[in-house]
């Protein structure tokens, strides 16, 4: 009985690890950026799907959480912050909706599984980033006005980079993969 208790909380504490590390990562990936208006490029993206990848959905859900949590709060992780502001002044400004978006891309990257091909694969990511810029696209309309051309200016811009991206996480995910067998 004791043996269980110790690998429990061996198990705990290792995920509580694993969760702040994941938010570490976000946080420099949100500040790898390229200064954009009103949406900065950032390389969170790709770590929103690594960590869905690498985690699977339950712990990148969390990490993607804790994250959104932290900056709420009014820690400076976001992308802008504490230049443009912090807490929730910040999280409801024009990057909201892909911050809420990187919810639902680590939930449907964080399904992936070794038995898929390349190519669905590669359609699973471009799903799951899908996510993060049409919530983003609807929340920036619904915020600066649908007579502002939003796709022009919250979509047109990444989508190169977004395909990068995909194609580098897509030849690396059987890999990416193998880091759940150690949670």
């Amino acid at each position: 009985m004791e043996l269980l208790k110790t690998n429990s909380i061996q198990k705990t504490l290792k995920v509580f690890l694993i969760v702040f590390l994941g938010t570490v990562a976000l946080t420099i990936s949100a500040k790898l950026k390229i200064p954009f208006y009103p949406v900065p490029m950032t390389m969170q993206t790709f770590v929103v799907l690594f960590l869905g990848l690498a985690f699977g959905y339950k712990i990148g859900l969390a990490t993607v959480g804790v994250y959104l949590l932290e900056g709420i709060i009014g820690m400076p992780v976001f992308s802008n912050s504490p230049e443009r502001g912090v807490g929730l002044i910040y999280f409801t400004g024009p990057t909201m909706g892909y911050l809420i978006g990187f919810l639902s891309a680590v939930f449907f990257s964080g399904y992936l599984n070794l038995k898929n091909n390349i190519f669905i694969i590669f359609s699973k990511l471009v799903l799951s980033v899908s996510t993060i810029y049409l919530l983003g696209a609807l929340w920036l309309g619904t915020l600066i006005g649908w007579d502002k051309p939003i796709l022009d200016l919250g979509v047109t811009p990444f989508l190169l980079a977004e395909l990068f991206k995909i194609c580098l996480l897509t030849v690396l995910a059987k890999k990416i993969i193998k880091f759940r067998k150690f949670i």
